[in-house]
């Protein structure tokens, strides 16, 4: 009798981590976008993007770096879904919400790439409701939980 519900605490305890894991908020540090989306996202932002904000992200005059501390620091505490949904209602500033979504999140995760957050399997989702799930941490969890 002992045994068994030895056995049956065991099981409920490992179901019940597997549950908080699932549970457990997706950030930029867990591999969100995909290397190919980001290449594809560097071509977008060649044609579309560069004029405003220098050929190395780095802003010009006109608009501001998307790389470094001041633009991640931005984000910091906010979600994918807000940057993603920054960049598709207002850029290019000329004609914004004139790219695909699919183009939008090849952007996101070029710029992703260029502020030195992972790439993983998967490319990043182009759902606004997908990626509010995701957290924008600036600084990489020092336990791994964001991994």
């Amino acid at each position: 009798m002992m045994a068994a519900r030895a056995v049956l605490l065991a099981t409920g305890l490992v179901l019940a981590g597997a549950a908080l894991a699932q549970a457990a908020p997706r950030s930029v540090w867990q591999g969100i976008y995909s290397e190919e989306q980001a290449q594809r996202g560097a071509q977008v932002y060649n044609q579309r993007c560069a004029a405003c904000h220098g050929a190395a992200l780095n802003g010009t005059g006109e608009a501001p770096g998307l790389t470094g501390g001041e633009f991640v620091s931005h984000y910091d505490q906010l979600s994918v879904g807000d940057l993603f949904e920054r960049v598709r209602t207002s850029m290019p500033q000329n004609a914004p919400a004139t790219l695909s979504r699919d183009e939008y999140a090849d952007v996101v995760a070029f710029l992703l790439k260029a502020n030195e957050f992972p790439a993983g399997p998967n490319p990043l989702d182009r759902r606004t409701e997908v990626l509010a799930s995701i957290a924008f941490t600036a600084q990489k969890p020092a336990n791994g939980a964001g991994e």
